[in-house]
């Protein structure tokens, strides 16, 4: 799964989450999905990060 398909599933999950419709194991297994994708997305973009430091020297100063 890439950056931006981890994300718009995210958004998903935030969005049924905030609605409050579901019973609570339904939100608990929700929840473990939407952490386990926020922890892809990290590695994603630690990784993202990593490659431009090693081809330019430094990492852009929006990511400082």
């Amino acid at each position: 799964m890439d950056l931006e398909e981890a994300l718009d599933d995210l958004e998903r999950i935030v969005a049924e989450l905030e609605e409050g419709k579901l019973g609570l194991e339904e939100s608990l297994v929700l929840f473990e999905r939407g952490m386990s994708l926020v922890r892809l997305c990290n590695a994603r973009l630690q990784s993202a990060e990593q490659r431009i430091e090693s081809l330019t020297g430094e990492l852009p100063s929006d990511l400082c």
